[in-house]
């Protein structure tokens, strides 16, 4: 059953979760700093303030293949393709 919810992130998780016996997962990745000043990480809320326990799942390693991507894309560098499947 799906759950939609208005609010700020954090405490829209948190709220959706009532039983002590739940478990609430949430991914986290790395922010620029300035991102990071601006928003605070709905992680760490998620953290403070459930009365769950929390599963906190840091990005993956093809999160920054991806992110290389878009950086050589954004500046119109050359790609290799090879390098995004680790083959030489």
């Amino acid at each position: 059953a799906g759950l939609a919810a208005r609010g700020t992130p954090g405490a829209a998780l948190v709220d959706a979760v009532a039983d002590p016996g739940d478990l609430l997962v949430v991914g986290t990745g790395s922010r620029a700093p300035v991102l990071r000043a601006l928003r605070p990480s709905v992680a760490r809320y998620c953290l403070a303030h459930a009365s769950c326990p929390v599963l906190v799942v840091p990005p993956g390693p093809l999160r920054a293949d991806l992110e290389s991507v878009r950086r050589r894309r954004r500046w119109r560098m050359p790609m290799d393709a090879r390098e995004l499947t680790g083959c030489p």
